[in-house]
């Protein structure tokens, strides 16, 4: 599905400030599979996330997608493969308008854009069909400004956005880093519930090493621009939590 052959990427190249953020990633991710990246600040998790999701491109190396080279493809035209969610809940969404022009606005995001925006019935059902899977009731105020609700109820809601139209590959930039624990709780049953129901190849980043556990079936550990550590499902099963916090000791 991702393939990322001898990636690298350099900020300042030839200055004093050089930083080598990525230094000759070699990385294959199954269709399916969730990934679950760690690493200290600066270990080049979200510079990866950005080489990946095109809004960055490489210094060196190629990244294929599904058999199809899209090193040089700028991050508005993988977005027809490629949604993203950011760790801050205001950034994903247009807080001036409704929840339902929301979703429209989602739906419409690897198609042209025209002038207007139809919302008919059908739609506003698949829409509350959508959202009461949350458990939140907000499936009855579809025309709530967006901006009035909470971190954790805008952060759910664009996870639902992100699988509006067609999607392949996930991209979770910590996405519960500016929740409580209670929000967070809700936004990753909600992730999981999305990835196994549409089988999307996921990565996601976190600082929170009990959701690195308990989340996905592989986990990658960076540090300085490399991989460090590569777990499958079976050795992640085995890792204990003392083990994992002796990784930043």
């Amino acid at each position: 599905m991702i393939e990322l052959k001898n990636i690298s990427k350099t900020f300042n190249r030839g200055e004093i400030n050089e930083v080598q953020a990525l230094q000759n990633i070699d990385l294959h991710i199954a269709e399916g599979t969730f990934l679950v990246l760690v690493g200290s600040n600066g270990s080049g998790k979200t510079t990866l996330l950005n080489v990946i999701s095109g809004a960055l491109t490489p210094s060196r190396g190629q990244i294929i997608f599904k058999g199809k080279e899209v090193t040089n493809l700028p991050e508005h035209k993988r977005s027809a493969w490629v949604a993203r969610v950011f760790q801050d809940p205001l950034g994903g969404t247009a807080p001036d308008l409704s929840i339902l022009d929301n979703f429209r606005l989602a739906a419409l995001r690897t198609r042209s854009k025209g002038l207007r925006i139809g919302i008919n019935e059908g739609f506003k059902q698949k829409v509350r069909d959508t959202i009461a899977e949350l458990g939140l009731g907000l499936e009855d105020q579809l025309q709530q400004p967006m901006g009035t609700l909470s971190g954790g109820q805008r952060q759910a809601l664009t996870l639902l956005m992100s699988v509006m139209d067609h999607t392949d590959i996930l991209l979770l930039d910590e996405p519960t880093a500016a929740l409580d624990p209670n929000a967070a709780a809700v936004v990753l049953r909600t992730a999981q519930k999305i990835i196994r129901r549409y089988r999307l190849t996921t990565i996601m980043i976190t600082h929170n090493l009990s959701e690195s556990l308990q989340y996905g079936n592989r986990l990658i550990q960076m540090n300085r621009g490399k991989i460090v550590r590569d777990l499958d499902q079976d050795a992640k099963d085995q890792l204990k939590p003392e083990e994992m916090y002796q990784w930043f000791g």
